[in-house]
């Protein structure tokens, strides 16, 4: 386990639950630094410099295969799975630069970073399980650890009063917008610092959609969140940071109501006003 992150949830300690907010490790500040991303001796991402805020919400826009989810997936390593892929440059978590993390340190970073997929993906297992099974892995058992754990974070993503009554049935009978909402609390469970969020919102039906706007808005006094997003009227409403991107590069980056009312950049002007999309 890594020194650089302390956590209550890992094995040997006591874990965090329900009584209060576990205080995340301060100074836990993720950028990057010259970053290049090439998939198949393609460059993807090329030397993008970024600053991801804490307590707030950043979202990356941009025109489609502009390199927005390959970055967002480079913030854990979870562009590795993709079949060869080369990092360049650098990814700043705290003090360490990730894009040298061994493969031991992998689990650790994701658990810091966590995902909110772009399509609901329950575990194929009874909704308790969904929220338990990450819980088990770093080290927190016991029925009365686990229940609080699970009714907690049900909670927190308003799931609580419509699935209490069959917490052992599967998740895949829950609706899509009930299934985002599972895989947040899941990802909230084992207490990231970070949270990235792929278009987690592109799947849903307008109801559910808005619904999760809110949940990202509520969390961020607690959690980063990092967005991609296509849907420009989204980022508007929700959105405190903003990375534009083009063609792999980072053109403009700052706050969302500079960036959208006044922008440095021609081509953040003309992607904003619909020139290209």
């Amino acid at each position: 386990m890594s020194k650089l992150f302390p956590h209550s949830l890992t094995k040997g300690k006591e874990p965090f639950f329900v009584d209060h907010k576990f205080p995340h490790p301060e100074n836990l500040r993720l950028s990057t630094h010259a970053l290049s991303v090439y998939i198949g001796g393609n460059q993807i991402l090329k030397f993008v410099n970024a600053e991801i805020p804490q307590n707030k919400i950043t979202c990356i826009i941009g025109p489609s295969g502009c390199g927005k989810t390959t970055l967002l997936r480079t913030f854990n390593r979870l562009v590795d799975t993709i079949e060869g892929v080369k990092l360049e440059g650098v990814v700043m978590l705290g003090e360490q630069n990730i894009v040298t993390a061994s493969a031991s340190e992998l689990t650790e970073i994701r658990r810091v970073i966590g995902l909110v997929p772009q399509r609901p993906c329950p575990l194929p297992m009874s909704i308790y399980d969904n929220i338990a099974y990450g819980c088990r892995i770093h080290g927190i058992s016991g029925r009365k650890k686990l229940d609080a754990v699970v009714e907690y974070y049900l909670r927190a993503v308003g799931l609580w009063d419509e699935v209490k009554d069959r917490l052992h049935s599967p998740a895949g009978k829950l609706s899509g917008g009930q299934q985002q909402r599972l895989c947040l609390a899941r990802s909230l469970a084992i207490e990231p610092s970070y949270l990235l969020a792929d278009e987690s919102t592109s799947a849903l039906d307008p109801i559910s959609s808005r619904t999760i706007e809110e949940l990202f808005v509520k969390l961020k006094k607690d959690y980063s969140i990092v967005m991609v997003t296509h849907t420009l009227r989204q980022a508007k409403r929700i959105a405190d940071h903003v990375i534009f991107m083009y063609m792999g590069e980072v053109i403009e980056e700052g706050d969302a109501q500079q960036v959208f009312n006044n922008p440095k950049h021609e081509l953040t002007r003309k992607y904003l006003e619909g020139s290209f999309s």
